[in-house]
């Protein structure tokens, strides 16, 4: 550790597709600053992903505007190891001034003058601003539905990495968003017997008339929408670029072997109970595919484009048993489950900021990432400007836009009054 008090005026927080894109924006702008990181750049794409784990747009779509990927087609979707090297490789294109294995311990505003203390494993920052870039994914969350010394294997998708690592018998996966889909089905096609607890979801197609939902969602606009409707602002979205991408069919699963089960409630004397609500959260995804579809239909006609008609994608499979007969309850150990995998997602934790930049739940005041704490500023958290926030090419827009904000307060700190003649 040093002694040395290290000064800048912009220090960022977390060297992930947030970090990077923010230090670009600020070194094109001049600004003096600095980028730590835990781990090593972009490390959670390879420590945190499963093995088999691809991104979930087209690397057309899910990169930065400066520079694209050498090692993919641009329809297809890089493999997790391709896209933490697209960011250690972006970072060095611009010489980022980037240090890792460096962790952040404690941000306080300083009393009397200005800028902020920051505590880290290395020692001790001093910088005007703080830009917390750690994203959203920083806190695996199991809910304490079942607990864990009921002699189970149970692990969070975060640390999930092959069908290999768990051991033989059935395997209950709870949470049916991107991850938890791909983890059930890749488990099914190892030979497990697989439940997958299935909860609200959206479900876009992966494609329809020879686009990408990812085009779709732009043209429509939907990735610019500034605010979400009523009861979705946590839903999670079914949709995959494994196997070089398809549209996530849960009728399909089940038919592939995967037992589909609603939400999970509770546990008791070694038997999960489940809502009675499967078949309604499947019809709600269809509405979402469905819905999807009409407006694709009508942007076509609208503009006059010539694409090819998918009259296929309308079609809906006809529901699979485990549909039409719901299982509620699950006797853990007469099926053979030794496993549970938790695919529920992540909390925030920034314990370590420790300014008047949060409500009384814990969340980030602001507006597009500009803290109500004077010189703090949040990045890559859902919804922070957009929809497309957390996505990677939406994080650069919003890195830019916060780096915008930073350079017009420096401008204002170096006013000085011309001298009256």
């Amino acid at each position: 550790m040093t002694t040395e008090i290290l000064k800048t005026d912009t220090l960022v927080v977390g060297a992930g597709q947030a970090g990077v894109a923010m230090s670009e924006h600020l070194t094109a702008l001049k600004i003096p600053h600095l980028v730590i990181e835990r781990n090593r750049i972009a490390g959670h794409w390879r420590s945190r992903r499963w093995d088999s784990l691809v991104a979930n747009g087209p690397a057309w779509h899910d990169r930065f505007p400066n520079m694209t990927f050498t090692d993919v087609s641009p329809d297809g979707f890089a493999p997790k190891e391709s896209v933490a090297d697209y960011f250690e490789a972006y970072a060095d294109s611009f010489n980022a001034p980037i240090r890792t294995g460096i962790d952040v311990r404690k941000v306080t505003r300083n009393e009397g003058r200005p800028g902020f203390t920051i505590e880290t494993s290395d020692g001790v920052i001093e910088a005007l601003r703080v830009v917390a870039a750690t994203g959203p994914f920083q806190k695996p969350v199991i809910p304490p539905v079942i607990p864990q010394d009921i002699g189970l294997t149970q692990i969070h998708s975060a640390d999930y990495h092959n069908p290999q690592q768990l051991p033989s018998g059935g395997v209950l996966v709870v949470g049916a968003g991107s991850s938890g889909v791909q983890i059930a089905e890749e488990l099914c096609r190892a030979g497990k017997k697989v439940w997958l607890s299935v909860g609200a979801h959206d479900r876009p197609p992966r494609s329809y008339r020879q686009r990408d939902f990812c085009w779709w969602l732009g043209v429509l606009g939907q990735w610019d929408a500034t605010t979400t409707q009523p009861g979705k602002e946590h839903v999670t979205i079914a949709v995959s670029g494994a196997n070089g991408g398809y549209t996530i069919d849960f009728r399909k699963l089940a038919n592939e072997g995967v037992n589909l089960v609603g939400v999970t409630r509770g546990f008791q004397e070694g038997v999960v109970s489940f809502a009675d609500d499967l078949v309604q959260n499947i019809a709600n995804g269809d509405a979402s595919y469905l819905g999807m579809l009409r407006a694709a239909d009508e942007y076509i006609a609208r503009n006059g484009l010539d694409l090819p008609a998918e009259p296929e994608a309308h079609c809906i499979l006809p529901d699979p048993p485990c549909m039409t007969d719901p299982q509620l309850r699950l006797d853990l150990a007469a099926e053979g489950i030794t496993s549970i995998i938790w695919a529920t997602g992540y909390a925030t934790d920034f314990s370590w900021l420790q300014v008047d930049a949060f409500d009384e739940q814990g969340k980030p005041c602001h507006q597009r990432g500009i803290s109500t704490e004077p010189g703090i500023y949040f990045l890559g958290l859902p919804w922070l400007s957009r929809r497309g926030s957390t996505f990677i090419w939406g994080v650069w827009h919003d890195a830019k836009y916060i780096a915008d904000q930073i350079a017009i307060q420096r401008q204002y700190m170096t006013y000085h009054p011309a001298t009256e003649s």
